[in-house]
């Protein structure tokens, strides 16, 4: 497995076509770097530049509309779909709201599904073309790759390579289209986004290339994480870090504010939260648990652990 093209710390940065040539080296080098920083940098994912360009000409086309236009849908319901407007997410445990404006997309469930009594119906601008049909095509794309991530993880965590496929099919993911618009005054307490864990499996991220994105290591210090064009950043959320009882490490990441030379350039980004089954229970895995010793975290289902987090940072 290569190592010399590292971001900062020496972070994983793999290629997937690496995978290909040697799957227990690929998740061996993967998941050293989940282990140890939470966070590693993909390339050669396989999703289209050309759907990744489309992508982000839509989605600033939705940012540029008017005010009120984009609060007609901003719904109210946890931020779960459709706009959340700027200023409304706020960090766990911090008082300053983020400075960033976004809208989800979520997962299209067919009439009658099991899950449509937690999962809600996407809603659309009508004032962009394409939009619908560019970000449900983005939405599969994040979900088959963040799949074949996950099959490396197993392996890393010598579990059966197709344990995950199961616990994420129709699971509760949702693409986030983020806006932090240009700074053009004093921003006192407030930063693009305030330090933070995410809550779901992993994520995988697009548009980290513009400065800002940094995590923290295990002894405190603030590192940046800086992709090349069209590469993905991937990270560990909470809920596989109880999952694998600690072993792989959630870790606390913000998005600082631009330096006075980039203040006047909006940033724009496109993570893929991808969780678990609604239903699936998140309890630690056979062998995470060390002999005469107790779990970390007790069970929880995947739904009532997201209901919890989210009232925590104010979308619920």
């Amino acid at each position: 497995m290569s190592t010399d093209t590292l971001t900062a710390d020496n972070i994983a940065s793999v290629s997937l076509k690496e995978a290909d040539a040697d799957r227990d080296a690929f998740a061996q080098h993967l998941g050293k770097s989940f282990e140890e920083y939470g966070f590693a940098v993909l390339a050669d994912h396989g999703i289209p530049d050309e759907l990744i360009a489309r992508a982000e000409e839509k989605a600033k086309e939705f940012f540029a509309l008017p005010e009120e236009t984009k609060r007609k849908y901003a719904l109210g319901s946890g931020g779960a779909r459709g706009y959340t407007p700027f200023g409304i997410e706020t960090a766990k445990g911090a008082k300053a709201h983020d400075l960033k404006e976004f809208w989800h997309v979520g997962r299209e469930l067919t009439p009658g599904h099991s899950f449509r009594d937690v999962m809600a119906d996407n809603v659309w601008p009508d004032e962009v073309p394409g939009f619908k049909e560019t970000f449900l095509e983005l939405y599969d794309t994040f979900d088959r790759t963040g799949v074949t991530v996950l099959k490396a993880i197993a392996r890393y965590l010598q579990i059966d390579e197709d344990y995950f496929t199961d616990t994420v099919r129709d699971g509760n993911s949702v693409l986030r289209l983020l806006h932090y618009p240009p700074q053009k005054e004093a921003t006192g307490e407030h930063i693009r986004a305030g330090a933070h864990e995410d809550i779901n499996t992993i994520t995988l991220l697009l548009g980290a290339e513009e400065a800002g994105l940094e995590l923290k290591t295990r002894d405190g210090r603030w590192i940046p994480v800086s992709p090349k064009p069209g590469e993905l950043v991937i990270n560990i959320g909470d809920m596989l870090q109880r999952l694998t009882n600690g072993k792989l490490r959630s870790t606390p990441h913000r998005v600082v504010n631009p330096t006075p030379d980039r203040a006047s350039n909006a940033r724009y980004s496109m993570p893929f939260f991808l969780h678990f089954r609604p239903d699936f229970m998140i309890e630690a895995l056979p062998g995470t648990v060390g002999q005469g010793e107790e779990p970390k975290w007790p069970p929880i289902s995947s739904h009532d652990y997201l209901m919890e987090r989210l009232r925590e940072i104010k979308l619920a």
